[in-house]
């Protein structure tokens, strides 16, 4: 129960939920990040995990607390990510007809592998990399590249590139902004600006889908 509200508490607000945890766990927090991100990018039934800003926050706390070495969490949160990819590619590859058979598995809908199909379709293979910046989008790519026709060789190299721009530029983006006071006082608000920022395109598409195109 404890981790249940652990993960309640960092969807509410990541910055605080970490920075205790932090404080009191000290490395032990390098841990728990490479675990989170690989559970959101791996494990197709739990996409509601907030990544992109806990990496902005991951990176703030490094700036502004030292406790934590970006030059380390970095190429550690790549790998959380690679692996958490891989490993949602393969249950894609071998479990797609069960997982689809379902309309709801924990907080998986079935409408989300719907859309993130029809997503699929529109952006052949760069999908894979503009997914790591879309919420939830994110989780299921890897499990549909895996159920569709995309071959191994060509997901990888387009899997590895986007987990390389996914956590270096937002954990960075955290990191150089951590020294700014507005940015800690309005947490909060900078982090409902990167989710705009990533949902964009799915906005985007579902709008051109609706009124653009006849």
């Amino acid at each position: 129960m404890e981790i249940i509200h652990f993960l309640i508490d960092l969807l509410k607000d990541p910055l605080l939920t970490l920075q205790g945890f932090l404080d009191k766990y000290d490395t032990l927090t390098y841990g728990i990040l490479f675990l989170i991100i690989f559970v959101e990018t791996g494990l197709i039934v739990m996409p509601l995990l907030p990544g992109d800003s806990l990496l902005f926050a991951t990176g703030l706390l490094a700036s502004s607390t030292g406790k934590l070495d970006i030059t380390l969490i970095i190429p550690l949160l790549i790998l959380a990510a690679l692996l958490g990819d891989n490993v949602n590619y393969f249950i894609g590859k071998n479990f797609s007809n069960y997982i689809k058979s379902r309309d709801k598995i924990l907080f998986l809908k079935r409408s989300y592998i719907t859309q993130t199909e029809e997503f699929y379709e529109k952006n052949g293979g760069k999908t894979v990399i503009l997914a790591r910046f879309m919420p939830i989008v994110r989780t299921i790519a890897p499990f549909v590249a895996g159920a569709g026709s995309m071959k191994y060789p060509k997901y990888i190299m387009f899997c590895i590139l986007g987990a390389i721009l996914w956590v270096t530029s937002i954990t960075l983006l955290g990191y150089f902004l951590g020294s700014n006071q507005w940015v800690k006082q309005n947490f909060e608000k900078v982090v409902l600006g990167i989710v705009f920022i990533s949902i964009a395109p799915m906005i985007w598409a579902v709008i051109k889908a609706k009124f653009l195109t006849k």
